[in-house]
């Protein structure tokens, strides 16, 4: 039983997969949703119309895909053990997502189509998961299992709020502020 799914497919396939994926993952990041076009992925990958409608014959599915490619290429910063500090690498990684300008498109997209049905669902989900997996078993190693969920929205809406509504850069000493007053405020709860 072969558990590759890639075995035996003819290697020009996967090549055009790759290709017309990361370049709609880096129109969808630069421009957002609605710059992804059938007719700009086939542009930018350098393949025919006909080709990526044949491989993803609807705008979401090329949408999909891509953020698909992103969710798996995410890199979180590595735990270290201390709450603090393992929080404050993950929250600076997060703002500084946010800030670069690719996270809050991916974010605004699938909040802006939410109403569409279960598949955005999924991919709202799924960009949460990946985007709160290290800051998740951070929290679960040094939290009760009933503070971890609260935290977590907790930490990551309050850097959100800050730089996406805001507009204001998320600083050490605002992070730094930010997880004692939260996890300050959890341990004195759970007290």
């Amino acid at each position: 039983m072969q558990t590759d799914s890639s075995a035996g497919v003819d290697p020009r396939i996967l090549r055009t997969h790759r290709d017309v994926v990361r370049a709609t993952a880096e129109l969808l990041v630069a421009g957002g949703w609605d710059a992804v076009t059938h007719a700009e992925v086939a542009r930018r990958s350098g393949y025919s119309k006909a080709t990526v409608y044949a491989h993803w014959p609807t705008r979401f599915d090329l949408i999909r895909a891509s953020i698909e490619l992103i969710c798996d290429e995410a890199d979180h910063p590595a735990a270290t053990g201390d709450l603090r500090a393992d929080l404050r690498a993950s929250l600076l990684d997060f703002a500084h997502d946010l800030a670069e300008g690719h996270l809050d498109r991916l974010l605004a997209g699938v909040v802006e189509h939410a109403g569409q049905g279960q598949d955005v669902a999924d991919l709202r989900q799924r960009l949460y998961e990946t985007g709160t997996r290290a800051m998740r078993a951070v929290l679960t190693t040094h939290l009760g299992p009933a503070d971890v969920e609260p935290v977590l929205a907790l930490l990551t809406g309050a850097v959100l709020v800050h730089v996406t509504y805001a507009g204001q850069p998320a600083s050490p000493a605002f992070v730094d502020d930010l997880i004692e007053r939260v996890i300050g405020s959890a341990r004195r709860g759970a007290a």
